[in-house]
């Protein structure tokens, strides 16, 4: 598979690509590399732009600059844009034949994996290297697809390069990880949030923007999903609670109003996640009684949205309970919480 894709804009992961240029610059680069780190952050991305920077590499030795991503110019970089790079290759999950629209296979076949052999069969075209991006390793069909992979990172092609990219490694063959070289890619601070959000979401104002720096948690896909979603009016309807309480529960049932119809669904699952992540980013900048009790709070809405997921509970109830929870952070007490749910739901 060697589909068109566009030229990958990097934001962040400095020190990931300045451990990946010097593996390449000694001249004893591994065969094979495990990408990792929490979802939504970039790896696909980071993955593709030093798969570009290692086929330029070869066909080039010494000649580009010292930074992971190539020029949108550069010859290989418009190669693989066109998706025409004859050395590269990427297994992703493919369209489901039967399927809606856009909707997804559940894992990479065995089928998919076996399709490399021709073309880690024959001498690579425009250097000494080929190099292959699976998104993600974690997608790969049990056992047939990941054993069929095993095979040919036990027995590399001569300048074959693996990119396997990865959310949960530790779910991966314990044989696969042993034979990668790992690197870890963090979430992305403020500033490159930022600038990946401005970039995809060029319409966004400076206040949504941040909105959505907060909610994303270094993570522009997270970001990007809330954005989707409208949850920057909820992240702010949170923030305003946990800033200000809610004592006579008006912000709370107004939430709970919005988030418990049908069609609400998403942002619903949205709001679960979301709420701890606020709960936790108060707790930042907390010191004794008031950080203990954001630290409880943050185990209770961790607890209430797990509960929420595995037994199907009432959604308006429940954002109501998350409410609270957020609420504490404002002074209001447990008890004080208990009274409002009661006379709420009553």
């Amino acid at each position: 598979m060697n589909e068109a894709t566009s030229a990958p804009v990097l934001y962040g992961h400095d020190d990931a690509a300045t451990a990946l240029l010097e593996a390449m610059r000694s001249g004893s680069l591994h065969h094979a590399w495990l990408i990792t780190g929490p979802a939504g952050i970039g790896k696909a991305t980071f993955a593709r732009a030093a798969a570009a920077r290692l086929l330029a590499e070869s066909a080039e030795p010494g000649a580009l600059p010292l930074q992971l991503p190539l020029p949108p110019n550069h010859r290989t970089a418009a190669l693989l844009a066109a998706g025409a790079h004859p050395d590269y290759r990427e297994l992703r999950r493919l369209p489901k034949k039967d399927g809606k629209d856009g909707e997804l296979a559940r894992s990479i076949t065995i089928d998919q994996v076996r399709g490399l052999a021709p073309f880690l069969g024959t001498m690579a075209s425009l250097s000494s290297r080929r190099v292959i991006v699976i998104d993600s390793a974690d997608e790969l069909e049990r056992p047939g697809a990941s054993n069929a992979l095993l095979k040919s990172l036990e027995e590399p092609p001569a300048g074959t390069i693996f990119l396997l990219v990865s959310h949960a490694p530790g779910r991966l063959l314990p044989t696969i990880r042993s034979r990668c070289r790992v690197l870890r890619l963090e979430p992305l601070d403020h500033s490159a949030m930022r600038q990946a959000l401005a970039q995809a979401l060029p319409d966004a104002d400076a206040e949504e923007i941040d909105a959505l720096v907060r909610a994303g948690a270094g993570s522009p896909g997270r970001a990007l999903r809330y954005a989707e979603l409208g949850m920057a009016e909820i992240d702010d309807a949170l923030h305003a609670i946990a800033r200000d309480g809610d004592p006579t529960t008006s912000r709370r049932a107004k939430l709970a109003k919005a988030l418990s119809l049908k069609a609400a669904q998403p942002r619903y699952e949205a709001f679960l996640d979301r709420v701890p992540g606020v709960i936790a980013e108060a707790a930042q900048d907390r010191r004794g009684s008031a950080l203990a009790v954001a630290l409880d709070a943050y185990a209770r809405a961790r607890d209430v949205a797990g509960a929420a997921r595995g037994l199907s509970l009432d959604a308006g109830g429940t954002v109501l309970e998350l409410g609270g929870l957020v609420a504490r952070l404002a002074g209001d007490t447990p008890a004080q919480h208990g009274a409002d749910l009661r006379r709420t739901r009553g």
